[in-house]
């Protein structure tokens, strides 16, 4: 059986009870301080003097014990999402683990890559996360989030195009940015838009809702519009053979469901001979910075996140206040931002 290796000889680890006589103050105060308990009144001086002495000789507090006292940890589980979510997804996390560490929670990212929805959620319950963030690539079910309730997470909480009973969710409706982009080619005067649908393994979570929202806003138009998916692998080769059909498909527009995926279509149309945008107008999704430094310039639609309150402190209040009904937030809002492609 193996065993945790030794301290080596001569070195001490350094204790609360250390800090406590270094900083002239009692054990308790210690914990009340390092552990950021605002029940007890500390004064600011005391505060910083306790800070001090932890820094001076190297404390860390113990999660696992401090998590044995409280009887659930801090712990806030970020699992890693199969699919890329694109620019707002990366924002979206790097923000929440930023304002969660200032709530004085410990953020984790868990990859889950292999595991199916079930197995994920065993895997994570393990770890007894007091909160579980799920991105939308991971397919959580109420059997799952089941297993982390009973474990202990006092809030399951996802993130996708479609809430999952028994969860909290964060909405973020794919299908507004495809209702977006198509509502801004039919104000350009297209009636014969394409939308790509790419082949790579995960996308379909996003591509397939952006699809029925553009298929809605052209019947929702009332102009005499339709809708053609168009299946793409990202690679030049793809794009190359689906530029060369292009002029059989009878399009004037094309929402190529992402920026990437717009300038990969729109150098292998432009090769093709297809004028941009006098022949064929093209949209993305996520306004990269490199979208605008092409030629033409690449219109694109922007989403920003909208929410009541802090994301952080939704977690935290959800936590706080276990037990009460899920509750639904739709965080997404899109708009298009015309440049020389349409």
């Amino acid at each position: 059986m193996s065993q945790l290796p030794e301290q080596p000889a001569g070195v001490s680890v350094p204790t609360s009870a250390d800090v406590a006589r270094l900083a002239g103050v009692s054990r308790a105060t210690v914990s009340y301080v390092l552990n950021n308990n605002t029940t007890v009144r500390i004064s600011e001086p005391t505060r910083l003097r306790v800070r001090e002495a932890a820094a001076d000789l190297g404390y860390v507090p113990h999660a696992a014990a401090r998590s044995l006292r409280a009887g659930h940890t801090r712990m806030v589980l970020l699992p890693a999402a199969h699919a890329p979510g694109g620019p707002l997804h990366q924002r979206f996390f790097t923000g929440l683990e930023s304002d969660l560490r200032r709530l004085d929670y410990t953020v984790v990212q868990y990859g889950s890559v292999g595991l199916d929805a079930d197995e994920a959620a065993r895997a994570w319950a393990e770890l007894r996360p007091v909160a579980v963030v799920s991105p939308g690539g991971i397919a959580l079910t109420p059997h799952g989030i089941g297993v982390l309730t009973r474990s202990g997470a006092k809030a399951v909480i996802t993130l996708g195009p479609q809430p999952v009973e028994g969860a909290h969710a964060l909405v973020m409706d794919q299908g507004e940015v495809g209702g977006c982009a198509v509502r801004h080619l039919l104000s350009c005067g297209r009636r014969a838009i394409g939308v790509v649908m790419p082949r790579e393994p995960g996308l379909a979570l996003f591509a397939e809702p952006r699809l029925a929202g553009a298929v809605r806003a052209a019947e929702d138009s009332g102009a005499d519009a339709r809708v053609q998916p168009l299946p793409l692998h990202y690679d030049e080769a793809s794009a190359q053979d689906l530029a060369s059909r292009w002029r059989t498909l009878g399009l004037d527009a094309v929402f190529a469901y992402d920026d990437a995926y717009a300038m990969l279509l729109m150098r292998a149309l432009q090769d093709a001979g297809i004028g941009i945008p006098s022949e064929t107008a093209v949209i993305g999704a996520d306004d990269l910075m490199l979208g605008r430094l092409l030629r033409p310039r690449l219109s694109s639609v922007r989403t920003e996140l909208a929410t009541e309150q802090p994301l952080a402190e939704m977690i935290d209040r959800l936590v706080q206040n276990p037990g009460g009904a899920p509750e639904r937030h739709y965080l997404l809002r899109a708009r298009a931002v015309q440049r020389e492609s349409t």
